[in-house]
């Protein structure tokens, strides 16, 4: 029993001295500089509460935390997912191999003239910044930097990957606002809202209103008021508010052409007022079908993308939306007996 204790314990001290020795072997050389390199994680991720995200050309994004929300600089809304997935890239992040010696001056130029830059702060004092200089040829890790407020900055690119998942890691990072504005328009209880008007401006026979009144509701369609009415059918139409999202930011119409569309005349307008008096308008323009004539909703035939419309917001922002989640909002026939009128008003 002594032998066999004393064997195992040699077996082990050797399998601790072969680890010892391949760890020297390995930075053998190499700098503090050179082994800060593969620093790139922070582990206290909730101690982050800014991130500045700069891109080649000069674009730049600044998420700034306060509390669990996290907003842009200018306490706009940003989506949070977007936030998680480079927080969880902090997080996870690690060292998966060595550039190439042959390699490794056109990994730094190429970081230099493409790479993007993402500052890390913690606690209001600046921590970390990555360099991402793109992927290797395979997809499975990208070319990096890391410069630190302890190490100072690596002269050492290496590979790196993100724990537990294939791909790289450069896609997680962009400074184009427009991909990380919340895209919601409508988030409103069925209770909040006072009144809704939808104006056709070529169809005025499909115009519609509803008047919160008390704990009553009056509705209008086309000029005349309802004579009876199921407000169930008016508390299903309301619950469409509770959640209403664009589809896309503008990414196809420039200066001149939005303000075109802005001077044209919209196909509808939507106004929502809540309990508390916020006010929201929305002014809806088709776009032009490149294709042959097509049948709408309402079954008419007709020569423009069935499918999605420009919206101007309240604050004149141009997002692209969809049919599919307005058509609930907008198609008043649907919740209201057209043949149930009272006296024109």
């Amino acid at each position: 029993m002594k032998r066999i204790i004393i064997v195992i314990l040699g077996i082990a001290l050797l399998v601790g001295l072969g680890i010892f020795t391949t760890r020297l072997v390995s930075n053998k050389g190499k700098s503090d500089e050179q082994l800060a390199a593969f620093n790139f994680e922070i582990k206290d991720t909730a101690s982050v509460n800014k991130i500045i995200i700069t891109e080649p050309n000069g674009m730049e994004m600044t998420l700034i935390r306060s509390g669990n929300q996290w907003t842009d600089d200018k306490g706009g809304c940003v989506q949070p997912v977007l936030v998680f997935n480079i927080l969880e890239a902090l997080y996870n992040v690690r060292f998966k191999g060595y550039v190439p010696e042959n390699s490794v001056k056109t990994v730094i130029n190429r970081i230099s003239t493409i790479g993007m830059k993402v500052q890390y702060f913690q606690n209001d004092d600046w921590s970390k910044t990555w360099y991402i200089g793109g992927s290797t040829s395979d997809h499975h890790g990208t070319y990096m930097l890391v410069e630190s407020s302890e190490a100072g900055k690596s002269d050492l690119p290496v590979i790196a990957e993100i724990k537990g998942m294939k791909g790289i890691i450069e896609p997680r990072f962009f400074a184009d606002p427009r991909k990380w504005q919340c895209s919601g328009i409508f988030a409103y209880q069925m209770q909040d809202i006072a009144e809704v008007n939808v104006k056709f401006t070529e169809r005025p026979d499909r115009n519609f209103e509803i008047r919160k009144i008390k704990n009553d509701y009056l509705v209008k369609y086309a000029g005349k008021y309802l004579t009876t009415l199921d407000t169930n059918m008016v508390y299903r139409y309301l619950l469409n508010f509770k959640r209403v999202n664009f589809e896309n930011p503008n990414y196809e119409l420039n200066e001149k052409q939005l303000d075109s569309l802005k001077r044209s005349r919209p196909f509808c307008e939507l106004k929502v007022r809540t309990t508390k008096g916020e006010k929201k308008k929305l002014r809806m323009f088709r776009i032009k079908s490149t294709g042959d004539a097509e049948v709408d909703d309402f079954g008419d035939k007709v020569s423009y993308d069935i499918n999605r419309f420009w919206c101007e917001l309240p604050d004149g922002q141009v997002v692209k939306c969809q049919y599919f989640v307005f058509n609930p909002l907008l198609m008043g026939h649907i919740y209201f007996n057209q043949n149930r009128y009272a006296t024109t008003q």
